[in-house]
């Protein structure tokens, strides 16, 4: 529905704030997320972690109302998201969902849907920093290639590692305050991930980054990491912490690292 009384404008600072959210899916007789409470600053990085069917992609949903929330509220820079106007909300959002999408065209015309007018020269500085401008520049052949080098609807001509890079490249190119990371890493290799993470760092220094992974190598430098388990937050603190106080978190850690790599 839309608002009764729409918010057209916004502070543009990025701040998002999460207080006592819960949803149930329609129908539902249990809720999926229940009194998640949380605030991401402008420069900070907030990432989620738990096991399948945890909530953790169903809560970054929430930023762009994908859904809406049944119980709480969910604000982007102090206004609740459900009385923005849409369009401003999703002006600044940059969303790399779990399931990356490209739509029949060229690498140059997925990219422009992050930011219709963005010079060439954006284009390749985003395709550097999603480690994705090395393949691109192969794309295509004798034919046209690099950035007019045909997509198939979906992005079905390429793998599903270049799929995510090209991507998170629309959203670079896009500049937002709120960087969305669906699980966005999972189908890249260790070394590009780190790669990957280190050329965003300078990119995202004053923006809100919310990051849903899988790997705790991707996540543990975050400010902040939220540990879901059935829809509910148990654990909440930086990687050191959680190591210390967070059995679950514990439990993801002993099954992906090494002692030695945890203590590193």
């Amino acid at each position: 529905m839309p608002p009764t009384a729409p918010v057209t404008e916004l502070s543009s600072r990025g701040t998002l704030e999460l207080e006592h959210v819960e949803l149930t899916y329609p129908g539902a007789d249990e809720p999926v997320l229940r009194d998640v409470t949380f605030r991401a600053e402008p420069g900070q990085t907030v990432a989620v972690i738990g096991s399948t069917g945890a909530g953790k992609s169903t809560l970054v949903n929430l930023v762009p109302r994908l859904f809406d929330v049944t119980g709480g509220t969910l604000r982007v820079d102090g206004v609740d998201v459900r009385r923005l106007v849409p369009e401003r909300l999703w002006s600044v959002i940059g969303l790399v969902p779990q399931r990356a999408y490209l739509f029949s065209g060229t690498v140059r015309s997925n990219l422009l849907h992050g930011k219709p007018d963005a010079t060439d020269d954006e284009l390749w500085e985003a395709l550097e920093i999603a480690q994705a401008a090395d393949f691109v520049r192969e794309m295509g052949g004798e034919a046209a290639g690099g950035l007019d080098a045909p997509i198939a609807q979906g992005g079905t001509n390429v793998s599903g590692g270049q799929r995510q890079r090209l991507a998170i490249a629309r959203a670079v190119v896009k500049r937002p305050e709120i960087y969305l990371f669906d699980d966005s890493f999972s189908a890249l290799d260790l070394a590009t991930d780190a790669r990957l993470r280190a050329a965003l760092r300078p990119v995202t220094r004053e923006a809100t980054v919310l990051i849903v992974a899988q790997r705790v190598s991707t996540i543990r430098d975050a400010d902040q990491i939220l540990v879901l388990d059935d829809g509910l937050v148990v654990g909440s603190g930086t990687h050191g912490e959680l190591l210390e106080t967070c059995a679950t978190y514990q439990e993801i850690v002993e099954s992906q690292l090494s002692a030695e790599e945890a203590a590193a």
